[in-house]
């Protein structure tokens, strides 16, 4: 997706050989008009399935999964990080180990909201190790429904979360698929 790819270029920051720092228009200031066209892209690519639910985890998989589920005319679910006073038992729980923060969630979804009867796309901003969309399949999984595949914004291929996850036969569409930020610089795969 090139419009992606140009704002990566333009406004990423390589903070290291495995860092990539994206907050002004994906993490932290939300860009509106290229999350519609993420959406949009995505409603594209899974095309040829049916979508109950779009499935992410908060905070920075809402966005997309939001503009998805807009343009699908699908609810979206978000499995939460923290537990709340209204979100307390009738859940499907997974853990979740964030290399990046370096610290392990429990990820939980109310059992409201996902059935047997769902087809669900997974949605999230970034996909490195799969932990992750590890945690989401794991609570698709509880609920008895039917992954179609994973949508993933940016995609860090020089990690083997996105490897390992194919090969144990999940659909991954990325529109970003980054080949190395080696020196400071981002360089995609074709």
């Amino acid at each position: 997706m090139k419009l992606l790819k140009d704002k990566i270029e333009q406004e990423g920051k390589v903070l290291s050989d495995v860092v990539l720092k994206v907050d002004s228009f994906l993490n932290h200031q939300i860009d509106p008009m290229l999350m519609k066209e993420v959406g949009e892209e995505f409603a594209n690519r899974f095309s040829d399935q049916v979508i109950t639910k779009v499935l992410t985890i908060e905070s920075s998989g809402i966005a997309p999964a939001t503009f998805l589920g807009l343009t699908l005319g699908a609810p979206v679910v978000f499995a939460r990080k923290r537990k709340s006073l209204t979100l307390t038992d009738n859940l499907y729980s997974s853990k979740v180990h964030s290399f990046t923060k370096n610290e392990t969630n429990e990820i939980s979804v109310s059992k409201s909201f996902l059935s047997a009867d769902d087809n669900i796309i997974i949605i999230d901003d970034f996909l490195a190790n799969g932990e992750a969309l590890r945690g989401l399949l794991d609570i698709a999984k509880q609920a008895g429904a039917n992954v179609v595949g994973a949508g993933i914004v940016i995609e860090k291929g020089f990690q083997d979360g996105g490897k390992q996850l194919r090969e144990e036969g999940l659909r991954i569409e990325s529109l970003a698929n980054i080949k190395s930020l080696a020196n400071g610089k981002v360089e995609f795969f074709d």
